[in-house]
């Protein structure tokens, strides 16, 4: 029997998923960030974590596994996978794949050649797989690259726009007593002065409280969402002008916890107009399951296993990673 480890190791999460060679998963595994670019022992550690969780549940060890999928965030350049790579061996991994994230987000979301990948969950990135087999990647460097968004910068915005309303700037927004109450105020002007004071810093969980404000009609809120909407089509736009895939037939997978849970069409809804403009024939597809799952299924074909339907019935239809059921091991 051959076994195969896919990984998703985002900013905030990473998760490990064991299968055999017949897609039965045997172990999974989770763990926090995996993003190198913040902490490279940090996310060693993560996805070690992970792994090791993963395999002790199968009852495994990691000299077992035929190959292993990673798809990690952070891994946008020559310099990182300089970096990823000693790191990865040294966690004992020897036959492996290492690609960004939106590839796997890509690979569970569509059956398709080619197609395109928006991640937006603690960081945003946008990649793309042409029909030749070209990849490009447009984003995942920050606020000062050219980004925008995330949970690790909406939570910025949603505290500059309560403090803007606070001192009088901007309108009276909902967003105010939801952001104090998360961080234990009672009054804008004491969060303000303990925030400057003390250098805190605002946790990511206020990017959501984005998606109540907009679902009562907050001006402000509405406002912040169809703007991360605006960038992330202009990223998927820049993908597919640069691959030449104006003209095809392919899906653009929407990926990552701010587009997968809470969204209404907020965000989605600009994208699907940047995507019509620049492909009239790309249909935008919100990924029905987990990340990870691609890993895998990567992890399967770099061995040259075809990921039959069979195989993709048992792991396509899960949507939360907790809920994936685990086959005993048949030796």
């Amino acid at each position: 029997m051959a076994y195969y480890m896919g990984i998703d190791g985002g900013g905030s999460k990473t998760y490990a998923l064991l299968c055999d060679e017949h897609g039965n998963v045997l172990g999974k595994g989770r763990s926090g960030n995996g993003n190198h670019q913040t902490g490279a022992r940090r996310a060693a550690a993560s996805i070690s974590a992970a792994a090791f969780e993963a395999l002790a549940e199968a009852g495994l060890q990691l000299s077992d596994i035929r190959h292993a999928y990673l798809g990690l965030a952070g891994a946008d350049r020559k310099t990182d996978y300089d970096i990823l790579h000693p790191m990865i061996r040294t966690i004992g991994f020897m036959n492996y794949t290492i690609s960004g994230d939106p590839m796997i987000g890509l690979r569970a979301g569509t059956s398709r050649p080619c197609g395109v990948a928006l991640i937006c969950g603690t960081g945003t990135n946008a990649a793309g797989r042409s029909r030749d087999g070209r990849h490009y990647q447009c984003g995942g460097f920050d606020y000062m690259y050219g980004d925008f968004g995330g949970g690790g910068a909406l939570n910025i915005e949603v505290f500059r726009t309560v403090l803007r309303a606070w001192d009088g700037r901007e309108a009276p927004t909902l967003l105010t007593e939801p952001l104090l109450k998360l961080l234990g105020y009672a009054q804008v002007e004491d969060m303000f002065n303990d925030f400057l004071d003390h250098g805190k810093s605002v946790p990511l969980d206020a990017a959501r409280l984005l998606f109540p404000a907009a679902a009562e009609g907050d001006a402000a809120a509405l406002a912040i969402l169809h703007r991360q909407g605006v960038e992330l089509g202009k990223a998927a736009a820049a993908v597919i002008h640069r691959l030449g895939m104006a003209n095809d037939v392919f899906d653009v997978v929407l990926a990552g916890s701010l587009l997968t849970r809470g969204d209404r069409g907020w965000i989605r809804g600009p994208i699907e107009q940047a995507v019509h403009n620049a492909a009239p024939n790309a249909s935008v597809v919100t990924l029905t399951t987990e990340p990870v799952v691609g890993a895998v299924w990567s992890a399967l074909e770099e061995d040259g296993i075809i990921v039959t339907n069979g195989i993709y019935e048992k792991m396509r239809v899960f949507q939360d990673f907790e809920a994936i059921p685990i086959t005993t091991r048949q030796e």
